[in-house]
């Protein structure tokens, strides 16, 4: 978060009760290197000192509790290194002993037998009795209940900051400094006085002091809206200026031809009925390609709801108006069966289909980049290799990027500099994004939804099984061999793990080659850690039906397609989160067959990993499965969140906080409908802002 240039950007050495070392540490474990980056070192949690508890009330699972009593007898007990000090605390409804291993003499010399004592901290039970191990402890005096009665924010804090006395303790005390010398012109607002006065917002101050120092739940409720609003509204309005400024500004193709060659392949080659939805798209994209305006769309569908075909449609809209497509994927294996689908299902059309990948060398490759030059290849498909300086095309005007997540933003940019105007970019993800995630990461790209599978796809049957059960396992895997057909069988770890009880590869195979041994079966193997010859080539033995079982780790999530194969078995499935037990269970079920799903997993469960074999069991819904998983793992673990250049939330959560990021949403829009370049009086205080913040970061998610 950018800070008001004043005070808050001084570097954090300069607060009292910081200094140099104090500092390094902070920079180091914290990332704090100024007061505005303290400032915005939000409390996690906050723990409630606004009443009392009776020492009778207590539990096992009481959390940290706030006692008034009297100390009826104190002692110092142990010897050497094993000395503590333990105090006697009572009231009317029983008592509890208070401990402490440090500091000993100052404790013994503070603590009086018959005072009354305010103590706090977490009651332990041992052997009947309960304890406190160093609490905080004040004198008890009639009118001083008020000054512990309030809410204790709990910061986040590191082993080596504690041995600073920077535990969470001591960053509140530098934030109450912090607060004590900055005033309402060191925090300006950010966010119009209209909005403000709409949702009722309290000064932008006022809410950073709340959210530090609040005197009860409703201030710190009233703050934390207010700071979340205004996180989610700025990244709104950069989002949505982003988007509309882009469109406005950027010119594109004009793909107005649709013949000769999607009109011959529409009525002569395409293989079925397109759905709904596919009709849907790419009239969605078609109207991109005619507005003069660059495309910059994003493709998402679950796993066989036909993505790539509508893509070819595109790639032939681009090729008929004198235009050359580029396809990147992520890896040679996609690549080579994009390759294959492609040129087989355009074959008796005139147009010419490469692929460029490592394998591709010598006088092959430069032949290769000679045609891509001159512009006789019309659509070249190709992994990472298509983005080096030496490829270069004769008229790129349209890049189709395949698993989009897979590909880093500097990457997928490196793709625009092909052609001096940029061409139009279709990016495509079989991760279903839920929608309030697509709002906020893909906030700048138009979204096209494939959420209708091709009639006649079975769902597949995904089934959860312990590992007692293997041998009922290995009997169905048999039963669908001997009816002609093929099975995955995935691991988390290609080798045996130390820190992780998990199911490896490589003692799968040995027990599976046991029980289905040659010459009936035969296996594939394929990892990570072979080389990527080796892997091609037990992948297409695979594919070949030479094999019968393929035995791999998730290297094959993405870019196998073998209709034949009618099992995936996920062993430790308890290990996978449910995008990629999603992803993985699309690797079957793409032919006509009935196809399933068994999940694996040790009889011990977590209750989260439960919920997750019981989602995944109940249904095949990749959008439904996304959404869920963002509720499990939150946005910050998701695939390509931190590579789509939205701002880090510090306080917002895009799951729980759906009304507010809806309303920051609608008033962005707002604005920018009336005011686009924030040039208005009454927005220029959030333009301001914005700018600072540009000036900090590097932004990339105007780029696909």
């Amino acid at each position: 978060m950018a800070q008001n240039r004043s005070l808050l950007s001084s570097p954090i050495e300069y607060l009292k009760g910081v200094g140099p070392q104090r500092a390094d540490l902070l920079k180091k474990e914290l990332h704090i290197f100024t007061l505005g980056d303290l400032l915005y070192h939000f409390p996690f949690r906050y723990v409630d000192r606004t009443s009392f508890q009776k020492i009778g009330q207590l539990t096992q699972q009481s959390q940290h509790v706030q006692i008034v009593g009297q100390v009826m007898e104190k002692n110092v007990v142990g010897e050497s290194h094993s000395k503590r000090f333990i105090a006697y605390l009572k009231d009317d409804t029983g008592e509890i002993e208070l401990v402490w291993f440090r500091a000993l003499r100052w404790i013994e010399k503070t603590i009086e037998t018959g005072k009354t004592y305010i103590v706090f901290g977490k009651p332990n039970f041992y052997r009947g009795t309960y304890s406190i191990v160093h609490p905080e402890i004040s004198v008890f005096e009639q009118d001083s209940t008020g000054l512990e009665a309030r809410l204790q924010p709990i910061y986040s804090s590191t082993e080596k900051l504690k041995t600073a006395s920077l535990d969470s303790k001591g960053i509140e005390k530098l934030t109450s400094t912090l607060l004590a010398a900055i005033s309402e012109s060191d925090l300006p607002e950010n966010i119009p006085a209209s909005i403000c006065d709409r949702y009722h917002f309290q000064q932008r101050f006022d809410a950073f002091v709340q959210i530090h120092m609040p005197q009860d739940f409703a201030s710190l409720e009233k703050a934390r809206k207010r700071l979340k609003f205004e996180e989610l509204f700025l990244s709104q309005i950069r989002i949505l200026q982003r988007k509309t400024v882009r469109k406005e500004d950027s010119a594109g193709f004009l793909f107005a031809r649709l013949d000769p060659l999607f009109n011959q392949f529409y009525r002569e080659k395409l293989p079925f009925e397109l759905t709904a939805a596919q009709k849907r798209v790419i009239k969605e994209m078609r109207s991109d390609l005619i507005s003069g305006k660059q495309m910059n769309r994003l493709l998402q569908g679950d796993v066989g709801s036909g993505k790539t075909i509508v893509s070819l449609l595109i790639i032939l809209m681009a090729i008929d108006n004198g235009y050359q497509a580029a396809m990147m994927v992520p890896t040679e294996i996609l690549a080579q069966q994009h390759y294959r689908s492609l040129s087989e299902i355009t074959s008796g059309l005139n147009m010419k289909v490469a692929m460029l990948s490592a394998t591709v060398k010598g006088s092959e490759r430069n032949s290769l980049l000679a045609e891509l030059k001159s512009g006789d290849i019309q659509l070249v498909v190709g992994t990472h290799s298509l983005i080096q300086e030496q490829v270069v095309f004769n008229n790129l005007g349209l890049i189709v990027i395949d698993e989009q997540h897979r590909f880093g933003v500097e990457q997928r940019a490196q793709l625009w500099t092909k052609n001096i105007q940029p061409p139009h970019v279709l990016v495509m993800t079989a991760t279903p994004i839920p929608r309030t995630l697509a709002m906020t990461v893909y906030g700048d790209l138009d979204v096209s939804t494939l959420d209708e599978l091709p009639p006649g796809r079975k769902p597949i049957i995904t089934i959860h099984r312990y590992d007692s059960a293997r041998l009922r396992v290995f009997g169905f895997m048999k039963k669908q061999i001997n009816a002609g057909r093929q099975v995955y069988v995935v691991y988390p770890l290609i080798e045996e793990s130390e820190k992780q009880d998990y199911k490896f590869l490589m003692d799968g195979y040995e027990s599976i080659t046991r029980a289905f041994p040659l010459p009936e079966f035969a296996t594939s193997i394929v990892h990570g850690k072979m080389k990527a010859d080796a892997r091609d080539y037990e992948m297409q033995r695979f594919i070949n039906k030479e094999t019968q079982i393929m035995i791999a780790t998730t290297v094959i999530e993405v870019g196998v397609d073998v209709s034949n194969a009618s099992v995936m078995i996920i062993e430790s499935a308890e290990r996978f989160g449910l995008s990629q037990l999603h992803q993985l269970r699309g690797r079957v079920g793409r032919g006509g067959d009935q196809a399933y799903c068994i999940l694996m997993s040790g009889n011990k469960l977590s209750a989260e990993a439960r919920l997750r074999m019981q989602i995944m069991t109940a249904t095949n819904d990749g959008f439904r499965i996304a959404e869920e998983d963002l509720k499990l793992r939150g946005p910050g673990d998701l695939e390509g969140i931190q590579q789509s250049g939205m701002a880090p939330l510090l306080l917002a959560d895009i799951i729980q906080d759906q009304k507010i990021l809806k309303a920051a949403r609608t008033e962005a829009e707002k604005i920018l409908q009336k005011d686009l370049l924030l040039q208005s009086s009454e927005n220029f205080m959030v333009s301001n802002y914005i700018n600072t913040i540009g000036k900090k970061e590097k932004r990339w998610s105007s780029i696909s």
